[in-house]
């Protein structure tokens, strides 16, 4: 297993780490198998989606800020950052992406993203390759 450190800027942010697991992949020389990436926090998760059009990572973080606004009278959390709880469910904490021929088989504008939900933070995620 391998770990890897973001530190994010923002309350609400979307990084790509597709470099970081490719490379890893590369690194390893690794041909065939599965790449499983996996975020060990609440309140931060980890999407597969386009990577072209930067809009689209504002276009998701303005509409999980429409459906899950940080403030709501309802809200029970005594932290306060419940909102940035239902995102993380949402969004989810691993995905599994195939390897093959020595590459990620993502589609054509897909990327792999940390998807920060309550940062500022020193956040990490991990990186497991399972050959075969």
């Amino acid at each position: 297993m391998h770990t890897f450190s973001v530190r994010t800027t923002e309350r609400d942010q979307i990084i790509d780490i597709t470099p970081q697991v490719a490379g890893l992949v590369r690194q390893a020389g690794m041909q065939s198998g599965l790449a499983v990436v996996y975020v060990p926090h609440t309140t931060a998760g980890v999407a597969i989606n386009e990577n072209a059009d930067p809009d689209v990572k504002r276009d998701i973080l303005m509409r999980l800020d429409e459906v899950f606004p940080w403030t709501h009278p309802k809200y029970r959390h005594v932290e306060g950052n419940s909102a940035a709880h239902l995102k993380a469910v949402l969004t989810g904490s691993s995905h599994t992406i195939i390897v093959e021929n020595g590459r990620l088989q993502l589609g054509r504008w897909q990327g792999i993203y940390f998807c920060e939900f309550d940062g500022p933070r020193d956040r990490k995620f991990y990186v497991k390759l399972i050959e075969g």
